[in-house]
């Protein structure tokens, strides 16, 4: 491709829309190269079969993926959380931009999610898709039902504000972005901790460890992109979020668990240690398997290379390597302590 405008595939969601739209201003921002969307729709916009069904893993980027290879645009932005951790053939995640919040939040009429199941509040209804959220509340909230879900993000909050559901449980990087709670540089700013009259808690990672990637996000383009695509993308690539996304990614990758599984994990990165808490689940919450894991890191270590889209993989001093066989090693302790077990079929990769 040529110098000029590039192409950006993205879903037609309003939230696909909008990260989508965020990295283009992103782009042009920083580089001044002209970005516009195109609307391409995927096999999970049009059912509302549960996740599971579906097969789970790359329901939202396969038709995403054949529209990157067939020319049809020039860049994709997927939620990381999304993408299964397999890489597509003839592509690759070219960056990783910070990551916004990776907390879950409650979403209910004014209830906390402790105090449900009490008084008033005892046939309480909570409703998500994600086979891991439904886990967590059924071990961290026993007293309400679980509803299966599906659908964009209001018709969520919709169906709390009429009443049909008590709650609903959403990513915080989703209602930002949205613009349903406010930001500052993609950070949540709680503030009244509402939005449209609806009550919003977040849910602490140590509690409540969310999806591998839950926050970031993945700019793929073609392996044999140009070196104006790749230019033009380079400014957004953050290194710690592409370390802590790869710890993520490779303990799922290591204990074969797709990204729709019952597994939460969370890699905190600061400048000189990493902290990592990973825990599987039985879907019926009667079981779980987890750790924590710390290390030091080198004070700059992270971002000593600089690159973070695996052009230097071979090179043993590549974060990226070092991320992948922290996340390898961890995977390995969980299987040891049963985790296995936990992780139907149906969620496998």
């Amino acid at each position: 491709m040529t110098a000029g405008t590039l192409r950006l595939g993205t879903r037609r969601s309003a939230l696909a829309l909008a990260q989508s739209g965020h990295v283009a201003e992103a782009i042009t921002a920083a580089t001044g190269v002209p970005v516009e969307l195109v609307p391409i729709v995927s096999e999970g916009d049009v059912t509302r079969a549960p996740l599971a069904q579906l097969g789970g893993t790359g329901v939202f980027a396969t038709r995403l993926r054949e529209a990157l290879l067939a020319g049809e645009c020039d860049l994709l932005v997927h939620s990381l959380k999304d993408l299964p951790t397999a890489e597509a053939p003839g592509l690759r995640i070219a960056a990783t931009p910070r990551r916004a919040d990776p907390r879950d939040v409650s979403v209910t009429r004014g209830t906390l999610l402790a105090d449900f199941g009490t008084g008033e509040n005892v046939a309480a209804t909570i409703g998500t898709g994600s086979p891991r959220r439904q886990a967590q509340l059924r071990r961290r909230a026993p007293r309400v039902r679980v509803a299966e879900l599906r659908g964009n993000v209001d018709s969520r909050l919709a169906r709390v504000r009429d009443e049909e559901l008590d709650g609903v449980v959403l990513a915080a990087a989703g209602l930002t972005r949205l613009g349903l709670i406010a930001s500052d540089s993609g950070e949540a700013v709680w503030g009244s901790g509402s939005a449209e009259g609806l009550l919003l808690e977040p849910l602490g990672l140590a509690e409540w460890p969310t999806a591998a990637g839950q926050g970031a996000l993945a700019i793929e383009v073609r392996a044999d992109a140009s070196p104006y695509i790749l230019a033009a993308i380079a400014p957004l690539e953050d290194p710690a979020t592409r370390f802590a996304v790869t710890i993520e990614r490779s303990i799922l990758a290591g204990i074969e668990a797709g990204c729709h599984a019952p597994v939460g994990v969370h890699a905190s990165i600061t400048d000189e240690n990493v902290r990592v808490r990973a825990v599987v689940y039985a879907v019926d919450g009667s079981h779980r398997v987890g750790l924590d894991h710390a290390e030091p890191l080198a004070k700059g270590y992270i971002r000593k290379t600089g690159g973070g889209d695996g052009a230097n993989a071979a090179d043993s001093a590549d974060p990226t390597v070092r991320a992948a066989l922290i996340g390898s090693a961890i995977a390995r302790r969980l299987l040891d302590g049963g985790a296995a077990d936990l992780v139907s079929r149906e969620f496998s990769t």
